[in-house]
This record gives structure tokens, C-alpha cells and sequence, in this order.
């Protein structure tokens, strides 16, 4: 096999770099597809119910959504909360977050559940999807019950 001569070479090595810049870019897209939807304009998902895609130990958390309220099953308890959302740009937002007190096994979770539910501002539904944001910081993903 013959060796490449310098003109070979630094066409091989564009060829390369064009190759790796546009899977690069491919991948990010791919891969902030949700993120892009972040504060634009949503379904309304009043009364739907979901479960947490996560694994976790124990019972999966659910979430129920109703008219200007939210309640479910943290994994152990049972929870209830004031909602308020608007899905014109994708607005989430709880409020009064209360539960049951039984103690159990996955607490800590049970507890950054509900810590990560309080603290989401934004939705995103994608298919039976539904993400809950931070500002764009996805907290918890829940599937479509």
C-alpha cells in the first residue's frame, strides 16, 4: 500500500473533522430535543395521571393532576398539593405540598421526590412523556398511566 502523499493527508484529515463536527452536532440536538420545548407551548394535562419512569425501590411514585390540584403516592404516602399551570408556555408550579406520615423503607426518596416535585417550574409532554423542569434542569420524568 502506498503512503499518502501531504495533499492526500489533509484531505483525509477535513474529511475526518467535517465527519466528527456533524455527528456532534447531531447527538446535541438529539439529545435537548425535549429541552428546546422548555417554556414554549404545551398540552394541557389536567386530569391526567402518571407514573415515575425512574426506577426506584419499592412502589413507584404517581402523580394525579386535576383542576388546581395534584396528589398521588410518593412511594410510601400518600401526597396532595395546590397546582397551578399554564400551558400557553409550559408553567408548573405547586404549592401547600402535604402527605401522610407513615414511615417506610425508601424515606430519602420519598422525601427528594417531593423536594423535586415543589421545586419544578416547567413542563414538557412528549408523547406519553411528561418531564417537569427546573427552569431547564429536568427534575423527574413520568409515563402516562
Amino acid at each position: 500500500m502506498k503512503s499518502m502523499n501531504f495533499h492526500q493527508k489533509n484531505i483525509f484529515r477535513n474529511i475526518s473533522l467535517a465527519i466528527f463536527t456533524v455527528a456532534t452536532f447531531a447527538s446535541c440536538s438529539t439529545m435537548s430535543s425535549s429541552k428546546t420545548k422548555v417554556g414554549a407551548s404545551q398540552v394541557n394535562i389536567t386530569n391526567t395521571k402518571w407514573t415515575l419512569a425512574d426506577n426506584v425501590k419499592g412502589k413507584k411514585p404517581t402523580l394525579v393532576i386535576e383542576s388546581g390540584k395534584l396528589s398521588g403516592n410518593g412511594g410510601c404516602n400518600n401526597y396532595f398539593a395546590d397546582l397551578m399551570l399554564d400551558a400557553t408556555v409550559g408553567n408548573f408550579s405547586t404549592k401547600n405540598i402535604g402527605s401522610t406520615r407513615k414511615a417506610c423503607d425508601n424515606m430519602s426518596e420519598e422525601t427528594n421526590y417531593f423536594s423535586m416535585l415543589g421545586a419544578a417550574t416547567k413542563y414538557v409532554v412528549v408523547g406519553n412523556t411528561l418531564e417537569l423542569y427546573k427552569d431547564n434542569l429536568l427534575l423527574l420524568k413520568f409515563t402516562k398511566l
